[in-house]
């Protein structure tokens, strides 16, 4: 028999879900409220702006909030931000109690919210469910605890490890199922990356062509922003990646031309001048600059070396591999991991595979980078 508390908290993460990939940068959040063993509110965080679950469940039960138990996946809000704070709505609604399945890592909550409804005499319980809490919002606890994006890879190579042939032709490796899922995958992130290798072999467009949801609730969702990791500038002028009306992001170093940045920017790039490392970008101030843009899931798509200086410094928290039924073989023929690589398997990055599925003719496999 399941706990009544636990079988609530779980409609309310169902709940959270429904919304997944809309809602940045705040957290996805559900909330229940129960009165006499019977649902009589229920809702969800639909986007940024639009009402907190908390609200939502409350206005649903209406006058049956009086003397019931709320359950939301998040601590509720004590702050104005894009919409007024829940905690006061919750204390005029007469909720009895109040079951969070987590604290809010918010520097202007942790936990300061349920200290006010305690204090005001509604009963809490926090940690119900926190660790499935904690995994539906990972993106918005990297964010907010680690100040920068979640960060995601995503590599299509051959069964044999190879990206593209020694000539460097490599569409498509894929099949159409694949490719269309990537595109589902675009549209739940806030921003591409890529090399600026990459934009010289490929010409990609890192455009989402994937069906956004709608909302009735405001504005649509925005597209992922386009970004250019291009340490001299060298993007063509003629680079598919410059058109279209998802904003681009160029991120360069002193080492790039002033003449040239003002030719991009004239061309509608945002270019942005970042420390440097080794004589190209470095990487942890571009998470800084993403992250005060309130990008707070990445998506790296290429090319070998990106990636391989992301994962050298520790800032890949997921891998996703699109394997095809292919063998290309070829010394000269790239793979998806670029960079030096390691003298001893003990110093290779571990990691925990997490899913797999076929998606058409290739096999999507899906791991978490293990941290020490």
């Amino acid at each position: 028999m399941v706990p009544p508390d636990v079988r609530y908290m779980r409609l309310a993460l169902e709940l959270a879900w429904r919304a997944h990939g809309q809602t940045r940068p705040n957290p996805m959040v559900g909330a229940v409220v129960v009165r006499g063993g019977r649902v009589v509110g229920a809702g969800y965080h639909r986007r940024a702006g639009a009402p907190h679950a908390e609200v939502v469940a409350l206005r649903a039960a209406r006058r049956q909030a009086r003397g019931a138990t709320l359950y939301v996946t998040l601590e509720p809000c004590r702050h104005t931000g894009r919409t007024p704070p829940c905690v006061p709505a919750i204390l005029a609604s007469g909720i009895r109690r109040v079951v969070a399945a987590m604290e809010d890592p918010n520097p202007r909550m942790q936990g300061r919210s349920l200290r006010e409804l305690r204090a005001a005499g509604v009963q809490t319980r926090v940690g119900l469910l926190a660790a499935q809490a904690r995994a539906l919002n990972e993106i918005y606890l990297t964010w907010m605890t680690r100040h920068r994006p979640f960060v995601t890879v995503k590599v299509a190579h051959s069964l044999d490890g190879k990206i593209a042939t020694r000539a460097g032709h490599s569409r498509w490796l894929s099949g159409p199922a694949a490719r269309a899922w990537v595109h589902q995958l675009r549209a739940q992130v806030d921003a591409i990356a890529v090399g600026v290798r990459t934009v010289l072999a490929d010409d990609p467009r890192l455009t989402c062509r994937a069906a956004r949801p709608s909302h009735r609730l405001g504005a649509p969702i925005r597209p992922p922003l386009r970004v250019v990791v291009d340490s001299r500038l060298r993007t063509p002028l003629t680079a598919r990646v410059l058109r279209g009306r998802a904003p681009v992001l160029i991120a360069t170093t002193r080492r790039a031309s002033m003449a040239r940045r003002r030719q991009l920017e004239a061309l509608g790039a945002d270019v942005v001048m970042l420390p440097a490392r080794g004589g190209r970008v470095d990487l942890r101030g571009l998470m800084d600059e993403l992250a005060r843009r309130e990008v707070t899931h990445l998506l790296i798509e290429g090319g070998g070396e990106l990636i391989a200086s992301a994962l050298t410094a520790r800032l890949v928290d997921r891998w996703i591999s699109i394997v095809a039924p292919t063998l290309v073989g070829g010394r000269a023929a790239p793979t998806a991991l670029g960079g030096d690589g390691v003298a001893h398997l003990r110093h290779a990055t571990p990691l925990d595979v997490t899913a797999w599925r076929r998606v058409g003719r290739d096999l999507v496999i899906e791991a978490r980078v293990r941290r020490p």
